[in-house]
């Protein structure tokens, strides 16, 4: 019997590639990945079995953080295409049934943006520098920054504006990336003009960087009209941090935590004119928050009258194991069903450490913290020092933790190169490290060019695939050849080919959302998880490192191992699909 679902509902339980624009495919040799590099792997990505690509930026960009300081959010970066290649690329992953989504990031643009370079010329009090937060220093010589805030990527969150007028802008995160004033008329407008542009060139829907912090509290962005400030109760950095351990962690809603920066609730506002936008496109365009928010408010980004999904990171940040992953899934799946959106799983991207190296570490202390710096920190911070990554156990858990995920209700998000199981590169030298984390916290924190070096596609070939001519912008180490799709290909229990028959079944044995139930498992196996989907489809998560016994007339389709079991066994830290 075969699953329909609407075109409406194309979203709901898809499998979405993301591909990382200037580290997939470098077509023209230049070092830098592109859209015609994208356009040529069109085949491989169909082979995979996705529904939908998610498209990092590939926006006009100085690359001070990754492509997500944008300097023209209706054009394509040189280096990376044109508008003309876009719509190709377009064209043909669409021949191939392939969904395009793209990047959107609307809590800041580059300080090469016109925009904020206007607001520096034009000066204290002017409109161009209400687009942006600008703000008096203190001091006898308005010499010191507002606030002691810290921005997110190390440093002070102001900068001054360089034109001796005594004035600062804020920045959540690197100097290069100013955040914008969303309480102006003319940011709200400029961005619905960015959503209509990318959508009638045909994209099927928007994952929305930094969802949750782009309204800012009345205190911050208040200007009177000789262009004086007036900063009041804000809180210092400690009470800040506090502040945001708080509402994050334990789930308060603003009426009980106003934070002056994150997950305020004047910013559905700005989303539900983008749904009315997106209403107006048959099917409906979906959107995607990247909201790092507390579980009792991830809903509102989720609503239909918003973004439609929310990322859940819940799962991203569970460790290797049983409890944890079965208290992951019932409350992701429960707050699916509050909602009325469907549930999404994530296992990498491009801000963490790969989990294939991540899962080879001892555990983090704490899983599902909930809140941003407590959570991306363990993947930030050089963890490689001591001890050594256990490489096997951690492609095995990878492996098994990537086929329950494909199993459950709901849409998977896979990032490039994880479908070859690649891990982290740490062997960057500090002179060819480009994120900014690197240098802002003077190396206290390794940053994420780990995960974003360019993927191996051909063993024997100059920078492995990727590109004849210039090296690849980040160093690929010699040890990728073995991770190289060309070897991969030729091999049936490599990860590549466990995923594409993973997702081949998946579009099989996919059944609706609500049927899902727990088996339950015997009190000697508690190392076990055991669900259901169907009449027909049945998932075993094995996460001790023994064997334990394969339930009788049950027929296997697929095992994470990728080898057939033998004797009725399913070996450790391994995942099975039966029938």
């Amino acid at each position: 019997m075969v699953y329909l679902v609407s075109d409406a509902d194309w979203w709901r339980q898809a499998v979405i590639y993301q591909i990382y624009p200037r580290s997939f495919a470098d077509a023209n040799g230049d070092g830098i990945g592109d859209l015609k590099g994208i356009t040529s792997r069109v085949p491989y990505l169909k082979d995979l079995g996705i529904d939908a690509v998610w498209l990092s930026p590939f926006y006009p960009s100085a690359l001070k953080d990754g492509g997500y300081d944008v300097a023209d959010y209706r054009n394509v970066d040189p280096k990376i295409g044109t508008l003309e290649d876009f719509d190709e690329m377009s064209s043909k992953l669409k021949e191939a049934g392939i969904k395009v989504m793209v990047d959107i990031v609307p809590n800041h643009s580059s300080d090469d943006h016109e925009w904020f370079q206007a607001a520096l010329k034009a000066g204290k009090g002017s409109p161009e520098r209400e687009r942006y937060i600008f703000k008096d220093g203190l001091g006898p010589n308005k010499e010191k920054p507002p606030t002691d805030w810290l921005s997110l990527f190390g440093g002070s969150s102001w900068t001054s504006s360089g034109q001796n007028d005594g004035q600062f802008y804020f920045h959540w995160y690197d100097s290069s990336q100013p955040d914008f004033n969303w309480d102006n008329l003319e940011i709200q407008q400029d961005f619905l003009r960015t959503l209509k542009f990318w959508a009638d060139k045909g994209v099927s829907g928007f994952r929305i960087d930094v969802a949750h912090g782009l309204s800012k509290s009345k205190n911050l962005i208040y200007n009177n009209n000789k262009g004086e400030t007036k900063i009041t109760n804000l809180p210092n950095y400690k009470e800040l941090e506090e502040l945001t351990t708080k509402k994050l962690k334990n789930g308060l809603g603003n009426s009980d935590l106003d934070h002056p920066l994150l997950d305020r609730d004047e910013v559905h506002h700005i989303y539900k004119d983008w749904r009315k936008l997106f209403n107006t496109y048959d099917p409906p365009l979906m959107a995607v928050a990247e909201a790092w928010v507390a579980p009792d408010r991830k809903g509102l980004y989720a609503s239909p009258d918003g973004l439609g999904q929310t990322f859940s990171f819940d799962m991203l940040l569970c460790n290797f194991d049983p409890d944890e992953y079965r208290e992951c899934i019932n409350s992701s799946l429960e707050e699916s069903k509050n909602t009325g959106s469907s549930t999404t799983w994530v296992l990498s991207n491009h801000d963490v450490m790969r989990h294939a190296s991540r899962f080879g570490l001892p555990n983090i202390p704490t899983a599902n913290l909930g809140v941003a710096i407590e959570a991306l920190n363990p993947f930030l911070k050089n963890r490689f020092t001591e001890p050594k990554v256990d490489i096997e156990s951690g492609l095995n858990r990878a492996k098994a933790a990537t086929l329950m995920i494909l199993a459950l209700p709901g849409s998977t998000y896979i990032y490039q190169g994880e479908e070859l199981g690649l891990q982290e590169v740490v062997e960057i030298d500090s002179s060819e490290r480009q994120d900014p984390i690197f240098s802002r916290t003077k190396g206290e924190m390794i940053g994420r060019d780990g995960c974003r070096v360019p993927i191996p596609w051909s063993s024997k070939s100059s920078n492995f695939g990727f590109g004849d001519g210039t090296r690849a912008h980040l160093p690929q180490p010699k040890w990728f050849e073995r991770y190289a799709v060309d070897l991969e290909e030729n091999n049936q229990q490599s990860t590549l080919n466990i995923y594409r028959k993973a997702l081949k079944l998946r579009k099989e044995l996919q059944c609706p959302e609500n049927q899902f139930k727990w088996i339950e498992t015997s009190s000697t196996n508690k190392e076990i998880l055991h669900f259901k989907r169907s009449d027909e489809w049945e998932i075993i998560v094995n996460t001790s490192k023994k064997e334990v016994e394969l339930p009788k007339g049950k027929q296997v389709l697929i095992s994470s191992s990728g080898k057939d079991l033998k004797d009725g066994l399913i070996p450790g830290e391994t995942t099975v699909w039966l029938k």
